[in-house]
């Protein structure tokens, strides 16, 4: 059967002139780059390669030198990395320490960012906001942003002068450094040094990889960063999948109320590197990127500083050992965003794209950085693996209470004498984490409630100080440990109050990837600000947002709202 007839017009398609379509190739779609623009990235970015992974890295070196990203440079920047204007424009926006503006407009030459998160909420970091602007106020070349956390929560108020960190924080000491200019990183004293005797006792062969994986696995060492997962499960599932295999170190901790890896760091690098240097060998990494928050500039240039001094270390054990072959170690500077401390959004960073949790399955043991089997650890996990072979798994283990393994460093900060990083047995419990190693309540102040694992660990009152702090201890009281971030409030605090401040940190870091998460922060900062609330409508957001977020950061922030539910009814009119 022939098929019928159509009696459409026919509209002939003549083929564009050769010479058209080359001028059409020739005009590339979006902003036009300029010489100057051009050039100055050129000259800003010298000595980094021209790699689409180092984005931010560019990005920095831009924002650094301008007090802004430029559009016109942002454009340049595309043309060098071979990425789209879009791809550029999106990374550029989506990190809290970039600010893009167009190219005349004026930039500040510092920016101030005060912490207004709970503990520096707590020493008056909102009032100490307001008395910045007020006293920088006809300064046009210095900005003053409200911030969230800082790690510097032992120190409260706090706040950072361009790259100078200050603790303890008054306007008048925020106007002094920015008068005299002193806003760079502040200058650390060397770390603690290290001879790297286990991975030197690795490679000679008295320590064998599977022995290493037995002493962390008696140790019942577990991941220090917030989950708990044990280590030498890590790195067994890293191992047995195929090369090459990569591994990301997380310093990214912007957890409410956590900065014991500041203090880890500061005095510890080399054996954090040793810990590195042990897990490349026995996993068998090739390339290990080390991820440090932005907020903490004074460790920067130690840290690189650490890591270039392994080099000839490194080559003389390969003179003894030429079977060695050591990983690639690269430092890598965060932006300013919570959601990186989640570590496929961290890999997405490295990767130089938004910090965007990935879908799970696979995970990152699987398929991490560019698609590798990866090994992801937070630092004071690795710290610990130099020590633990040192001293033997078992006996590092017996050093808990309560029938749990090993230390823990508590982060502790608000209503005790001695705020600060503590290193306690795990099992231990909150009163005797304040009377033996806090220094006690401040004069005038009684323990009503306390975080025992920062902003999404949940609040508990002071009838659950006894209850051990540990990893699977709090579960049935609706908290967990997490990073151990640890902020004890007392009957002059308002439990409503830090809540709300909670979720409006929340609100500020969600990636809004999610939307239960993005809108539902949203919502539950306008509910909690109602004088009763609205226990219906926030059972419905609580349970939409831990079921259908991606990651743990909408899965965790309905915490603090059911916990001053569950706990301090009276509060909220319920």
């Amino acid at each position: 059967m022939n098929p019928p007839h159509d009696t459409r017009a026919v509209i002939p398609i003549r083929p564009l002139d050769r010479q058209a379509r080359g001028a059409a190739r020739r005009t590339p779609k979006g902003r036009q780059v300029a010489p100057a623009a051009r050039e100055r990235v050129a000259a800003l970015c010298a000595g980094l390669e021209p790699r689409p992974d180092l984005l931010i890295e560019h990005l920095h070196r831009l924002n650094d030198a301008e007090g802004a990203l430029r559009r016109g440079q942002l454009a340049a920047l595309a043309e060098r990395l071979r990425l789209s204007q879009v791809e550029v424009y999106e990374v550029a926006s989506f990190y809290h320490h970039f600010h893009v503006v167009d190219d005349e407009a004026a930039a500040p030459a510092t920016t101030v960012r005060v912490c207004t998160s709970l503990a520096c909420a707590m020493a008056g970091g909102e009032d100490l906001l307001a008395r910045t602007r007020e006293a920088l106020a006809g300064r046009a070349d210095v900005a003053v942003e409200e911030a969230p956390c800082i790690g510097q929560c032992h120190q409260a108020p706090a706040a950072c002068a361009g790259q100078r960190q200050l603790p303890q924080a008054t306007a008048e000491s925020i106007v002094d450094h920015v008068a005299r200019g002193e806003t760079g990183p502040r200058q650390l004293p060397h770390p603690l040094p290290n001879d790297l005797a286990q991975l030197g006792r690795l490679l000679a062969g008295d320590l064998t990889p599977e022995g290493v994986i037995a002493e962390l696995k008696a140790a019942h060492l577990r991941g220090l960063g917030g989950a708990g997962f044990p280590a030498w499960r890590k790195w067994d599932t890293v191992r047995a999948q195929p090369g090459p295999r990569h591994g990301v170190v997380n310093i990214d901790e912007g957890e409410v109320g956590t900065f014991k890896d500041w203090l880890v760091l500061s005095m510890g690098a080399p054996q954090v590197l040793e810990g590195v240097l042990v897990a490349a060998e026995v996993v068998g990494l090739d390339h290990v990127w080390l991820y440090l928050r932005d907020e903490y500039h004074d460790l920067r240039p130690m840290l690189q500083r650490e890591i270039d001094a392994l080099a000839p270390r490194l080559q003389a054990l390969r003179e003894r050992f030429p079977h060695y072959r050591p990983p690639r170690i690269e430092l890598r500077r965060g932006a300013g965003a919570y959601i990186c401390g989640e570590e496929s959004a961290l890999i997405e960073s490295i990767e130089g794209r938004r910090g965007l949790p990935r879908l799970k399955p696979p995970i990152v043991a699987m398929n991490g950085v560019f698609g590798r089997p990866t090994l992801a650890h937070n630092l004071e996990t690795l710290w610990w693996v130099p020590e633990l072979l040192a001293q033997g798994g078992a006996a590092w283990a017996a050093l808990g209470r309560r029938g749990r393994h090993g230390l823990r460093r508590f982060s502790v900060s608000g209503r005790v004498n001695r705020p600060g990083v503590h290193l306690a047995p795990a099992g231990i419990t909150l009163r005797e984490l304040v009377d033996e190693f806090a220094g006690g309540m401040q004069a005038g102040h009684e323990l009503r409630a306390y975080l025992p694992g920062g902003a999404s660990g949940g609040i508990l009152p002071a009838s659950l100080a006894d209850v051990p702090l540990d990893f699977d201890t709090l579960a049935e009281h609706g908290a967990f440990v997490g990073s151990m971030a640890v902020v004890v409030m007392s009957q002059h605090d308002s439990v409503r109050d830090a809540a709300l401040n909670l979720m409006r940190f929340f609100e500020m870091e969600s990636c809004g990837q999610c939307t239960p998460c993005r809108a539902g922060t949203g919502q539950l900062v306008r509910l909690m600000q109602a004088p009763r609330w609205d226990a219906e409508r926030m059972d419905e957001l609580s349970a939409v947002m831990r079921e259908a977020s991606i990651c743990g950061l909408g899965q965790a922030a309905p915490n603090p709202v059911d916990s001053v539910r569950r706990f301090f009814a009276q509060e909220v009119g319920l």
